[in-house]
């Protein structure tokens, strides 16, 4: 009994437990009073409340124990799951070949309260375990234990054993030496600075950088994430500081080619250019959307971490834009990176405003330097900034294991007891938890270009999506079709769940797209679908009997096709339907007022982003089976046209639909009579327009002959279910800004004059 209430009694008082009988914490406030963190007064205390409570201390602990013998103890569970971390780096090898030690240091780990272990994988071009990829490609594997294990297997299995989450560490993510087998095989993976310099000096020494946006390459970090991900079975994946690329490389001759084909320029000079910078920044946040993607495909739960340096460094000198990521909600974790040996450094490193916003959505933590083989820190350092992070809700991870108390200026022991007072109480991690998250931001707007990725279309406004994980292709945008289809060139090489059905769509001009049916992830801009979305892969194309004269007569090439409108009649939907979080209610198309610039597509409804529209109504439709959400006719009704030399005086009879597929305008009459002694055909400059609806546009168009901007059609249909039904086409968003509410059924218009 005796035994088992002096257990219980420090399971019940962790907190005073650690403060009256460890005697290291006398120690330890000593230290923080010389660094000015407590005061002596403190100290004098502490032996105080020590020496007095002592008694009342064990009294109440005593009847607790009566009480709750029967119950095991509860493990504190603080606020998002708090990061007690340590890297396990290339330099802890030595300990880690030896099974037993894998052991005892996991055991003394979860004895003083971490929580996770962080063992490097992949760095200096090799893998620290048996890869099966690296195997095919010829390239040596060096890191066997003493008894021939699989390091990385023990150090899982061992750090399970005691509670403890093991989360990969892929160390040196597109950092590679040019020496290694990896870069002597594949020369052409490399970029290079402008003067076509491989290398630069690291704190690895002299490194050369695969290229972040070659698709092999993409492949390869690709491969070697989802085999450690099924090998292990891992809790996670963690990518630091190097899954980045300094400002000076990317002027390899892939990335020119790239870059020039995107933007019709070849990269400025300046290796800081803004727009440069973006351009691959962005390119490495799409590649690890992607990769996030496929891990919680794997593993839905898995962590995907991230350990960054701090983000004006991290962004603009190596392109990692991990706020960003973080917005995305790709980082289930974050660690930031702040080696500092001044307190008041450190201290401005992790109150930054971007460590306020991301510890609001997910652990954050802090990476703590222990020390180096010839940089020893000394246990007060460490502790004072422990204190500072501590203090502010942040979780800590230290660089690295053999630093914590093998190599320390002070002894094994003291170091370790010091590390007791860290983390008092028991805080493990359950990965269980770990739910997708949806992104931080409720509106993002992507450019709209002025021509596609194939085809000769004449005007249009594109959208640049990403197919399956190929390389991002712009499409038309058309607000008066439904789905995506695309050429079978688009797609990438993620997974793709065909259906074998095989479906035809009749465009408005007469042409007949045919192909399969398949379902596949999307990405639009750096925003990917929540789940893999309906695409139809257009192998044919062919004009009817009655539009002989249609698109796929001239022979160009299929651009693609994005259809975003909620008029759907069946599969494929308007894939805008599965955007996460509020990016799927609704968006807002901006033109770009006939110039040659980029237009806007605003993702996301807002109250601020709202401001000005003029609403009017849609009508519901009955929904359909597979297509999420409600379904509206998003033809406007009450629609008043004047159509010069015609009977279509102010009528408000007609029926409109707001359409950017359209390039040229069109009135369609059910009665001849109506259009007077009009002809079927293109109208000409006295046949003035007017389509307005009270209290909402008004729009007014002389016709001519240039399309997209002023050519308008008129035709007589007997067989049309309308009386009167008006097309204005793609430049009607010269003059307006155009907002679909599909939760609402709504649609906006906002005068640019």
């Amino acid at each position: 009994m005796r035994i088992q209430f002096w257990r219980k009694s420090r399971e019940i008082n962790p907190t005073l437990n650690n403060l009256l009988f460890k005697p290291a914490n006398r120690w330890v406030l000593l230290s923080l009073s010389k660094l000015g963190v407590v005061s002596p007064l403190m100290v004098r205390a502490w032996w105080l409340l020590r020496k007095r409570l002592l008694p009342l201390l064990c009294l109440i602990s005593f009847f607790a124990v009566l009480q709750l013998n029967s119950f095991a103890p509860a493990v504190a569970q603080l606020p998002r799951q708090e990061i007690r971390g340590v890297w396990l780096s290339g330099n802890d090898f030595s300990v880690f070949r030896n099974r037993s030690q894998v052991q005892a240091a996991m055991s003394q780990l979860r004895k003083l309260n971490f929580n996770t272990v962080y063992p490097v994988v992949w760095n200096d071009g090799y893998t620290q375990y048996p890869s099966a990829i690296m195997q095919e490609k010829g390239i040596p594997f060096f890191f066997k234990g003493t008894e021939g294990q699989d390091v990385i297997a023990d150090i899982i299995s061992q750090a399970r054993s005691q509670g403890l989450l093991a989360i990969p560490w892929f160390e040196f993510g597109f950092m590679v030496p040019l020496t290694s087998e990896l870069a002597s095989q594949h020369p052409d993976w490399l970029t290079q600075k402008q003067d076509g310099t491989q290398t630069s000096i690291s704190a690895a020494g002299e490194v050369a950088w695969l290229n972040p946006f070659h698709p092999e390459v993409q492949n390869f970090i690709r491969e070697l994430v989802m085999e450690v991900i099924t090998k292990y079975n891992a809790d996670g994946v963690q990518f630091d500081d190097h899954t980045s690329l300094p400002v000076d490389f990317g002027y390899d001759k892939y990335t020119i080619s790239l870059y020039t084909q995107e933007t019709g320029n070849p990269p400025p000079s300046n290796p800081q250019a803004q727009a440069w910078i973006k351009w691959r920044a962005d390119k490495i946040t799409a590649f690890m959307v992607d990769l996030h993607q496929s891990v919680k495909a794997q593993k839905p739960n898995a962590i995907f971490s991230v350990s960054p340096n701090y983000y004006d460094f991290a962004y603009k000198l190596q392109l990692q834009d991990w706020l960003n990521w973080v917005r995305l909600g790709i980082v289930d974790e974050l660690v930031m990176q702040v080696y500092r040996n001044d307190l008041e450094s450190f201290i401005g490193q992790i109150t930054r405003p971007e460590i306020l916003e991301t510890q609001q959505v997910i652990p954050t933590g802090i990476g703590i330097m222990a020390g180096l083989r010839n940089r020893p820190v000394s246990i007060a350092q460490i502790q004072s900034q422990v204190v500072a992070a501590q203090q502010r809700g942040l979780g800590i991870g230290f660089f690295y294991y053999e630093s914590l108390w093998d190599i320390a200026p002070e002894p094994a022991a003291q170091r370790q007891s010091a590390f007791a007072a860290v983390f008092p109480n028991s805080a493990l991690r359950d990965i269980s938890q770990n739910t997708p998250r949806k992104p931080t931001f409720n509106t993002v707007s992507l450019p709209l270009y002025p021509k596609p990725s194939l085809g000769q279309r004449v005007r249009g406004y594109f959208l640049e999506v990403a197919i399956a994980n190929g390389q991002p292709k712009r499409v038309l945008l058309d607000t008066g079709s439904a789905g995506l289809r695309v050429p079978q060139e688009f797609l990438g090489n993620s997974p793709i769940q065909r259906t074998g059905q095989n479906i035809k769509e009749v465009l408005s001009d007469g042409t007949v797209l045919e192909g399969e049916l398949v379902y596949t992830n999307v990405r639009f801009g750096l925003i990917p679908t929540t789940e893999p979305v309906p695409v139809q892969v257009v192998t044919s194309r062919q004009c009817t009997a009655q539009k002989p004269n249609c698109s796929a007569k001239s022979g160009a090439p299929f651009s693609g096709i994005i259809g975003v409108n909620y008029s759907e009649k069946s599969l494929p939907y308007n894939p805008l339907r599965k955007l996460p979080g509020n990016l799927s209610n609704g968006f807002i198309v901006m033109g770009n007022g006939s110039s040659n610039n980029n237009g806007s597509l605003i993702l996301g409804l807002t109250t601020q982003n709202q401001a000005g529209f003029k609403m009017a109504s849609w009508s519901q439709q009955p929904e359909i089976n597979g297509v999420p959400g409600k379904r509206w006719d998003s033809r406007l009704g009450k629609v008043c046209l004047t159509l010069a030399g015609s009977g279509a005086k102010n009528s408000c009879n007609a029926t409109a639909i707001a359409d950017t597929g359209t390039i040229n305008a069109l009135a369609e009459f059910k009665s001849a009579s109506t259009a007077g002694k009009l002809k079927p055909g293109v109208l000409g400059s006295a046949n003035t327009v007017k389509v307005a609806m009270n209290g909402i546009f008004d729009y007014s168009l002389k016709p001519g002959n240039r399309d997209g901007f002023n050519r308008w059609n008129l035709s007589i249909s007997p067989q049309s279910q309308l009386s009167i039904f008006v097309n204005p086409g793609i430049a009607l968003f010269d003059k307006y800004d155009v907002l679909f509410d599909q939760v609402n059924g709504k649609q906006g218009f906002r005068s640019r004059r």
